[in-house]
């Protein structure tokens, strides 16, 4: 994640320790006080969805599906994850709501010292779940809203999944949970984006969490509605545009972009021409801390079935299962080869990747949409959107 407002507006967040290594500058209470040695962990508790969203990474249906890890499978999984002490695990789908024991599952981790987190659509919390789930210490929830009610609910395959989306975060915030908006940019729902925003703020959303599209799951199956470079080049600059619009009017939203490193390299030349030279070093010096792309590295998935992937998004390739070893053993086991290269990657980039200035705070991008798009895991990101002269 690479977080517009702390870059740009220097908005100080939970995350700034974690992430940046920043704990020290922050004003606020943190997740960590030094940056990640262990994996954010994604698990999808289920593949199971009460909606059929056409860009689903996780390929959701709306049926059972076998082999799922149960409860006291999930519990010492969890055990696992504490164990090799991963910081923060996020209970994903499928819609994880459909889970009879997800408080039990939330409660579980939080005993455990692991910060409990949601990803949800949204539409099945009410104001008891929402109550639940923060009695049994979920710290944050973040909602998935696609567009504004049209475009939202042709999305989802559901008429009316944006009206109860936007109850469900009600139901959060006035539960007292922090919660934030879940959009993945497409040419489908990039003109709502502004929309949204000033909807959701409205209610009290002060957390924008904006997705590039990755070519997993269903949504490999539409990555021609994928925004071109240009279009994803505007879409970014209008986050950059809003947040710092946002900010200026005194409302401290937290903006963050996910799935695209290019816009690491992006924000730095925003910044250098927008906010000068000064402000273009930290920014960079901030997503040099960062690291780049975290795939096989600072983020990992678990699924339904208790297969590990290298991130939530590439889940066509298993490293192990934790049924047959250790979670910590898995990710820890470099004879296999993917997992290998994705941690050595700066040595295989190749074409403009390869000779970038960016390369150290971007790493080449998403390696699944390089192989998505070319057959090469190290070709470059087919939506990377620099321009060549920024690049060399």
């Amino acid at each position: 994640m690479i977080s517009v407002s702390k870059l740009l507006c220097e908005l100080d967040a939970e995350g700034d320790g974690l992430r940046y290594d920043a704990a020290a500058d922050s004003s606020k209470p943190q997740i960590s006080r030094e940056k990640q040695r262990r994996p954010v962990v994604v698990w999808n508790l289920t593949k199971q969805c009460n909606l059929y969203c056409s860009h689903c990474y996780a390929a959701a249906d709306t049926g059972t599906a076998p082999g799922e890890l149960g409860t006291a499978e999930g519990k010492r999984l969890l055990d696992d994850l504490a164990d090799y002490g991963v910081p923060v695990v996020l209970f994903s789908g499928g819609e994880p709501l459909v889970r009879d024991d997800l408080v039990e599952l939330v409660g579980y981790a939080d005993d455990l010292g692991i910060r409990p987190v949601l990803s949800t659509n949204g539409t099945l919390i009410t104001p008891e779940t929402a109550a639940e789930l923060r009695d049994a210490g979920l710290r944050y929830a973040g909602v998935s809203v696609d567009g504004l009610p049209e475009r939202n609910d042709e999305f989802r395959g559901a008429d009316g999944a944006f009206d109860a989306a936007v109850r469900g975060i009600g139901a959060c915030l006035d539960a007292g949970l922090k919660t934030g908006l879940r959009y993945t940019i497409t040419e489908r729902n990039a003109d709502d984006l502004p929309g949204v925003v000033e909807l959701l703020h409205d209610e009290g959303v002060d957390r924008f969490c904006f997705y590039h599209l990755d070519y997993g799951g269903r949504g490999a199956d539409i990555a021609d509605a994928d925004l071109s470079p240009g279009a994803k080049r505007d879409a970014v600059r209008r986050v950059c545009d809003l947040t710092r619009e946002y900010h200026d009017r005194g409302a401290e939203i937290e903006t963050l972009l996910v799935g695209n490193y290019a816009d690491a390299a992006y924000l730095v030349e925003y910044a250098r021409r927008h906010l000068g030279e000064a402000v273009a070093e930290r920014v960079y010096d901030y997503l040099r801390r960062n690291g780049g792309d975290p795939a096989g590295e600072r983020v990992a998935d678990v699924d339904y079935q208790g297969n590990v992937h290298p991130t939530q998004f590439w889940q066509g390739y298993s490293l192990g299962n934790v049924r047959d070893r250790s979670f910590g053993d898995i990710w820890d086991d470099e004879s296999n080869p993917l997992l290998r290269r994705l941690r050595h990657r700066s040595e295989h980039l190749n074409g403009r990747c390869a000779d970038c200035r960016y390369r150290e705070i971007c790493r080449g991008g998403s390696r699944l949409r390089a192989l998505s798009a070319h057959g090469d895991l190290f070709a470059p990101d087919p939506q990377c959107y620099l321009r060549e002269a920024e690049i060399a």
